[in-house]
C-alpha cells in the first residue's frame, strides 16, 4: 500500500518513494479492537522504517532494533517535542521532555519511590485495592473489565500514591482520558493541560502547607542539589507526567491482557490453579505482548541511519508495542505464552527514557492477577459485544464486557 491517499505535500523531498506507507496513527481503518496485533499486521508489509504522509508526515520505526538506535541518540533524536502532527506550542513534560543529561537530575529525584524497595513496601496496598476491586465485582457475573476494573486497581494505588483525594477518581480519570484523545487536537490539548496543571497546582499548595509520606510532598521538599529544591514549575511539569501514565498505563495494558486472556481457557485454567507461582511470568509476557505506548521524536540534526535519511525537522514514531512482538526477536511474538523464556522487550522504551514507573507497573498486573483467579478462576467474554478502543500516541481498550459462571 505504498500510494499515499493524502497531499503529495505531506512527503518531503528527501523520502524515498520506496519508503512511503500510508498510515494513519489516529484513525487507520485496518486496526480493529486486537489493537497491537492488527496494527503489526497493517504494517507487516511496510519497510522497517517508513514515511507516513498522515498528519503531517512522520516516520515510523516498527523493529525493536531500529528503535533502541533511535532511543539511544539523543544527538540526532529528540524528546523535546513529542506531538504528531507538530504544533507550536507543545506540552512540555518533565522528565520526558528533557534529552539526556539534562533529565537525569529529575530521574534521581523520582528514582527512590519507583525502586524495587519502594514497590515492595508497597505491595499491601497493592493487594488491598486488587482484593477490594474485584470483590465489588465477583458477585454479579460479569463486569465492564474496563470500567469497574481496569480504570479503577491502578488508578486508585497512583491517586493513593500521590496523596490526592480518592473520591475524584471519576474526574481525574475522565481528564486524562480526553487528554490521550485529542492528541492530534491542539487547542483541546491546550484547554485539558490548563485543567490538569490547576489539579496539580492545588495539590502543591497543600503538599507545601502541610507536608506527608506521599509522593507529591517528597517533590515539593526533593533536595536537587546543594539544598535546591525544585521550582513549581519544575514540579508540575514531573507531575503532569506522573499523572497521564498513572491513570492511563497500567489500566490500558491490563485492559488488553484480559481482552486475549478472556479467550485463552487453558491458560485461565494454569493461572487458576497456581495464580501466585505463575502470576509474574504472566505480568511480564502481558507487558511484552500488550504494550500501549508509542514514543515519539523531534530530529534535530541530519543523519543516515540504516538507509534512512532523517532530516532536522522530521518527526519520528517509535511504536514500540510492535518492536516488542519483532518476529526478528521472538518467535510466535503474537502468542501470549507465559513460558517464553524472559528475554529483553521494548515496551518500556530503552536507555535514557525507560519507564520509571516499570517496576510498579509490573507488580500492579502481577497481584491483581492473583487476586483476580483466587475469585474469579474462568471468565469469558460476552458474545457478540463490542469492544472500542483507541489508537494514537497511547493506545486504549475502551470497554471490555465479560462473563463468569455462566451454566
Amino acid at each position: 500500500m505504498n500510494a499515499p491517499s493524502v497531499l503529495a505535500a505531506a512527503i518531503p523531498d528527501h523520502v524515498p518513494a520506496d519508503l512511503v506507507f500510508d498510515f494513519d496513527i489516529y484513525a487507520d481503518p485496518r486496526i480493529d479492537s486486537d489493537v497491537q496485533g492488527s496494527y503489526q499486521r497493517a504494517i507487516g508489509d511496510a519497510p522497517d522504517i517508513f514515511w507516513s504522509p498522515a498528519n503531517g508526515g512522520h516516520w515510523m520505526v516498527q523493529r525493536m532494533d531500529a528503535i533502541a538506535a533511535i532511543a539511544t541518540d539523543p544527538e540526532h533524536f529528540s524528546v523535546r517535542e513529542m506531538q504528531i502532527p507538530r504544533v507550536e506550542n507543545p506540552p512540555f513534560f518533565i522528565p520526558l521532555s528533557l534529552d539526556p543529561p539534562d533529565n537525569l537530575p529529575y530521574r534521581r529525584a523520582m528514582a527512590p519511590m519507583f525502586g524495587p524497595k519502594a514497590v515492595k513496601a508497597l505491595e499491601p496496598r497493592l493487594r488491598h485495592w486488587a482484593e477490594k476491586i474485584v470483590d465489588g465485582v465477583v458477585a454479579n457475573g460479569g463486569c465492564d473489565f474496563m470500567a469497574d476494573v481496569a480504570k479503577v486497581y491502578p488508578v486508585t494505588i497512583f491517586m493513593e500514591l500521590m496523596g490526592m483525594d480518592l473520591s475524584r477518581l471519576p474526574e481525574f480519570r475522565d481528564l486524562a482520558e480526553r487528554f490521550f484523545e485529542s492528541q492530534n487536537n491542539a487547542d483541546q490539548i491546550e484547554q485539558l493541560s490548563a485543567q490538569i496543571l490547576g489539579i496539580l497546582t492545588e495539590l502543591v499548595e497543600r503538599k507545601r502547607e502541610n507536608p506527608d509520606e506521599h509522593l507529591m510532598s517528597h517533590f515539593v521538599h526533593a533536595d536537587m542539589g546543594e539544598g535546591k529544591p525544585m521550582s513549581d514549575n519544575e514540579i508540575l511539569a514531573m507531575s503532569f507526567v506522573l499523572f497521564l501514565g498513572g491513570m492511563d498505563t497500567v489500566t490500558n495494558v491490563t485492559g488488553f491482557a484480559y481482552q486475549q486472556l478472556a479467550q485463552m481457557p487453558v491458560l485461565q485454567e494454569r493461572l487458576a490453579s497456581d495464580p501466585a507461582g505463575l502470576s509474574t511470568a504472566f505480568s511480564e509476557e502481558a507487558v511484552r505482548a500488550f504494550g500501549v505506548v508509542n514514543s515519539p521524536r523531534l530530529v534535530v540534526k541530519d543523519i543516515e541511519l540504516l538507509g534512512v535519511p532523517f532530516r532536522a525537522g522530521d518527526m519520528v514514531l517509535n511504536v514500540l508495542p510492535v518492536g516488542s512482538r519483532d518476529d526478528r526477536r521472538f518467535d510466535h511474538p503474537n502468542m501470549l505464552d507465559i513460558d517464553r523464556k524472559r528475554t529483553t522487550h521494548i515496551t518500556f522504551s530503552t536507555g535514557p527514557h525507560l519507564c520509571i514507573g516499570h517496576v510498579l507497573g509490573r507488580a500492579e498486573i502481577r497481584v491483581l492477577t492473583e487476586e483476580w483467579f483466587k475469585r474469579i478462576p474462568a471468565f469469558e467474554l460476552v458474545p457478540d459485544s463490542d469492544r472500542a478502543f483507541r489508537t494514537g500516541t497511547v493506545m486504549a481498550l475502551e470497554n471490555l464486557p465479560l462473563r463468569w459462571g455462566q451454566q
